[in-house]
């Protein structure tokens, strides 16, 4: 999952400004009251400092100055969005839109270093200064958007005799910036302007208490496990699971446990694949497939119920006719309607191929005399049972040549491979926990930017797997150099023991690399347009390509290796692999799928009264869903949507993406290899390297040689192509 911080704290966060000062006088346009606001710790406003052009002051930050500063920020941004006002020369691309782009730097800082607090280190009062903070940026974004007089000199620039003379970036910088103060709101009355001011700012308060109320459930509810009952799972899992327990017990004394597993995807998805005791797997799922649904305190339906509301009424208010109308018309997919047409197109496909994994697993059961029916948590375990019996692999041999720390040398390998980086471990650079480590990233022997890696599980640390971008690259006046970060939720297992995962946890690396090779390959001008500062449709496309490295020949010789005779995994398993490529394809696309209809759907319905838990629950019946799937996110834990706007009406991103991507890979196949420097420079080149300086669809033709071919995504998952 893609994701930065700047994104889910403030839309606008790249207008704010750098300044030395720690002591500054609010004032709005209504003149209120004077403010003066004082900081005790200048390092949450001032420039970055130290080595490679700066970096983040992780050792300097208090938490008790995360409200002051943010105050501070705001106010300074307010200053710098005046002085583009008030500048009485015409308006030009240089005074108005270079500008924007330079404007508000200490704003952006102070909510990246919180944005990497809240994501990782929710402890303390993190989440009390959230609540907080949330409304305050969403009405600074409103602020800016609504200002007359900053929105007129845009339009003048954007209507002026000037675009004629620009170049294609900054063309597109312009019409960007213009089409996105007309989407959120610059052209509305006053009364409306406020209607919608009022709306933002309750969405981001219900935003917050949606994500907390996750991060609650899957801190606070966990299944305590007897030894006798973890017959089936590895010696590595059932470390973790008492390294979970000891952590438990040292929080709270009271607990007695041996075991635990927590709630989370990475400690979930072992135990429903692997564990004999079938009530264990039904437990463990239940607790995780309700999150946010248990009718207590941390319940999210009644908050998904208003989000959808105001985010209907929102949509009216700015003319369009659903959210899901006004979120796609600035993607590569424009409309709902070419959304739904891709997705329904693979639905029927993948729900017929999850009936005959269905069969193949009720097979299996019914020989052993199980004596039931296949359910949700039995998918996973039975699947690996099938994929033994008509593969002749078992995963559970893989998993001791994937240590995490040699598949992260293999992703730098192939970066360098493909497009010339060096990565070289620093410690000169302060980090914001022990676990984090910190990569020096060149080329052509000169500094290229820097690469953080967090990969466990801890207190306060969402889970999933995600990308940040701390600073983006940019060009303009001075080189600046990105830094971008991974963060994961492995499981530490003994000290002094490699840590295993999963092939699907190793595809994950892989594809959350993708995003940060994305924002370090960037070669633009303009912040505004570096790195992932794509379509959202777009941005998981050099994600999802980055994934196909891991199962060339090259990687797997070399960096999956056994973690105790350090031998190759053998071309046996390989060619297991290799074959069972498209397997639980119908499993994988229908828990996708269904997330993605579901998000879609419910941003069609208009302004109407939603119950989510009936919505789900009928909307799937409708489409067809196997009573043996559930959604990949169940819509009271589905933080993509209703953590922030980010995928609201766009989690269809990643199967659009993935028309691209597997379009895309068959270049290199036809080329004989996913080395070939023919090819990874013209990726790198029409892709990779130019942000959103050019329209998403034209650097994928000038790549591909023509427009997408979907059938290719139809190959890929081993489904039929019409026709064909």
């Amino acid at each position: 999952m893609f994701r930065t911080f700047t994104t889910a704290l403030c839309a606008l966060a790249v207008l704010t400004t750098a300044s030395q000062v720690t002591e500054v006088s609010a004032q709005d346009d209504a003149n209120r009251t004077k403010e003066t606001l004082t900081v005790t710790n200048k390092a949450l406003l001032d420039p970055w400092t130290g080595p490679y052009g700066g970096v983040p002051p992780w050792k300097d930050i208090n938490e008790a100055d995360f409200l002051p500063a943010f105050k501070i920020a705001i106010a300074m941004s307010e200053k710098d969005i005046n002085a583009i006002v008030d500048n009485k020369e015409a308006p030009t691309f240089a005074n108005t839109i270079v500008a924007l782009e330079t404007a508000g730097r200490t704003l952006d800082r102070v909510s990246t270093i919180f944005g990497v607090h809240s994501g990782n280190l929710k402890i303390g009062g993190i989440a009390d200064i959230e609540t907080e903070v949330a409304p305050m940026l969403s009405q600074h974004s409103d602020w800016i958007i609504q200002n007359d007089g900053l929105f007129k000199r845009i339009e003048a620039v954007f209507n002026g005799e000037e675009m004629k003379t620009l170049n294609v970036a900054q063309k597109r910088l312009v019409d960007k910036r213009y089409k996105t103060f007309v989407r959120q709101g610059a052209k509305l009355s006053a009364d409306d302007k406020n209607k919608l001011s009022t709306i933002n700012t309750e969405l981001a308060s219900l935003f917050t208490r949606f994500s907390q109320n996750v991060l609650g459930d899957e801190e606070k509810l966990f299944t305590a496990v007897e030894e006798s009952r973890l017959g089936g799972l590895s010696q590595g899992v059932i470390d973790g699971m008492k390294a979970n327990a000891e952590t438990r017990k040292q929080k709270d004394s009271s607990i007695d446990v041996q075991y635990v597993i927590n709630n989370t995807r990475s400690s979930m998805e072992p135990v429903l694949t692997y564990a004999d005791d079938r009530s264990l797997r039904e437990k463990v799922w239940k607790t995780y497939y309700n999150r946010g649904d248990n009718d207590d305190e941390r319940d999210n339906n009644e908050i998904i119920s208003a989000i959808l509301k105001l985010r209907a009424e929102r949509a009216k208010l700015l003319g369009y006719e659903t959210h899901a109308h006004w979120r796609l018309e600035p993607q590569m997919a424009k409309t709902p309607e070419n959304t739904m047409k891709l997705m329904l197109a693979v639905w029927p496909k993948a729900v017929a191929r999850v009936h005959e994994e269905v069969a193949d697993m009720q097979a299996i059961a019914d020989r052993e005399g199980a004596g039931i029916k296949i359910e949700p948590w039995d998918y996973r375990y039975y699947a690996e049972k099938v994929r033994k019996e008509k593969y002749d692999l078992d995963l559970n041999e893989v998993k001791p040549y994937l240590q995490m720390d040699k598949l992260r040398e293999g992703m730098m390998w192939a970066a360098g491979e493909l497009y010339g980086f060096e990565f070289k471990p620093v410690t000169n650079v302060p980090t914001f926990h022990v676990d984090v480590s910190v990569y020096e990233v060149l080329k052509n022997g000169k500094h290229h930017g820097l690469w953080y890696f967090d990969p466990y599980a801890r207190q306060g640390k969402r889970s999933g797997a995600w990308m940040n971008a701390y600073r983006p690259q940019e060009n303009l006046g001075k080189p600046i150099t990105a830094i971008v970060s991974n963060n994961s939720n492995f499981v530490k297992g003994k000290p002094g023991e490699p840590v295993l995962i999963s092939w699907d946890d190793a595809i994950t690396m892989f594809h959350e690399f993708g995003h940060a090779l994305h924002g370090l390959c960037s070669e633009c001008e303009y912040p505004g347009q570096s790195g992932t500062s794509v379509a959202r449709d777009y941005v998981e496309f050099p994600s999802q390509i980055n994934e196909h490295w891991l199962s060339t020949p090259e990687i797997l010789s070399k960096y999956c290796v056994h973690y105790q005779t350090g031998e190759s995994l053998p071309q046996a398993l390989v060619d297991k692999i290799e074959k069972a490529a498209t397997f639980n394809k119908g499993f994988d696309t229908v828990e996708y799928l269904a997330s993605a209809l579901i998000d879609m759907k419910l941003h069609l319905a208009g302004n109407v009264i939603i119950d989510p838990d009936r919505f789900e629950r009928e909307t799937l019946a409708e489409l067809g869903m196997p009573s043996e799937i559930v959604m990949r996110h169940r819509t009271p834990q589905f933080s993509h949507v209703f953590a922030d706007d980010g995928y609201s009406a766009g989690y269809y991103s990643y199967l659009w993406s993935d028309a691209l991507t597997a379009d895309a890979a068959e270049v290199f196949e036809e080329a004989g290899s996913y080395y070939d420097p023919k090819v990874a420079k013209s990726l790198y080149d029409n892709v990779f390297s130019i942000g959103d300086t050019i329209d998403p669809a034209e650097g994928f033709r000038r790549f591909r040689g023509r427009d997408v071919d979907t059938s290719a995504l139809l190959r890929k998952r081993g489904f039929p192509v019409d026709g064909q």
